[in-house]
């Protein structure tokens, strides 16, 4: 019994096996995506994509993340393309003006590269067919123009959180098929007024930001830190302010408020019989 004790001990502390590597690894998985159209590089210690992954032709998904990446090559030229996860890996936003010519691309993720704003070009232009797009984990200090342009009418889930955004623009109205935005993990102080044309707006997060309020006595010079439009003109039923300097004294205090908890509450009680949506917390403050 005592060995028995020892195997088991040692079978949970015993490390993970990694995922399995080298040239001959990855030329079986991609023989193997030449049938499946899909493929995964992950962890795989690349400073650089294989040649051979452009000759996938008809490639739908590809996942290169937790690699050394810092180009993407002839990427370009997988026109069939779908899904892209490029995340953790060391891409600066030069490097992703190949991605304009997929022009099949639905879902993008580029977590915790090293994306900034580039000083002296503007940042690539995106797919106008993405319908997930994830930024997360970067270095931006202001979401390019690129991302709000009117052509990414198609844009459903858009994350940015983590990076150094001080201000969301104005052009984010420009997102009209938008219902999920995070912006956790940043340093915005307040929302535009066209946050609250963006009618399909379904999720939207901001923990731990720097929104506060020091008086609920709004006005021209004292404005509501998030428009009534918010509230009123969206689809919003789940609002995260966790983090922020904020209480859901203040929050009850907010122009619209009221239309956005009526909405919820109907949404979030019809899904109760189901299991679903049971949190009832008011936005994550106390």
């Amino acid at each position: 019994m005592f060995c028995q004790f020892l195997k088991t001990i040692g079978n949970a502390t015993s490390p993970q096996p990694k995922n399995k590597t080298g040239k001959k690894v990855i030329a079986q998985k991609i023989e193997i995506a030449h049938k499946t159209n899909v493929l995964s590089l992950t962890e795989h210690g690349l400073e650089e994509i294989p040649d051979q992954v452009f000759h996938c032709k008809s490639l739908r998904t590809l996942d290169l993340s937790k690699n050394k990446l810092t180009k993407l090559g002839k990427i370009s030229q997988l026109k069939e393309l779908k899904s892209f996860n490029c995340d953790e890996n060391a891409l600066t936003s030069h490097e992703l003006t190949p991605l304009s010519n997929l022009t099949k691309l639905q879902s993008l993720s580029l977590g915790r590269n090293r994306l900034e704003n580039p000083s002296n070009r503007p940042f690539p232009v995106l797919p106008n067919t993405i319908k997930i797009l994830k930024i997360h984990g970067n270095s931006l200090s202001s979401i390019p123009k690129q991302m709000c342009d009117q052509s990414m009418k198609l844009l459903e889930k858009l994350d940015l959180s983590f990076n150094n955004l001080a201000a969301v623009p104005a052009e984010i109205c420009n997102l009209v098929s938008l219902t999920e935005l995070n912006l956790d993990n940043n340093v915005i102080v307040s929302l535009p007024n066209e946050v609250g044309q963006l009618q399909k707006l379904k999720t939207l997060s901001l923990r731990n930001n720097y929104i506060q309020v020091k008086s609920t006595n709004f006005s021209s010079t004292n404005p509501q830190p998030i428009p009534a439009s918010v509230f009123e003109s969206t689809l919003l039923i789940d609002l995260n302010l966790h983090g922020n300097n904020l209480s859901s004294t203040h929050l009850n205090e907010f122009e619209g408020f009221n239309v956005f908890l009526e909405r919820r509450k109907k949404v979030k009680s019809k899904n109760l019989y189901g299991g679903a949506l049971t949190d009832m917390s008011l936005c994550g403050l106390t």
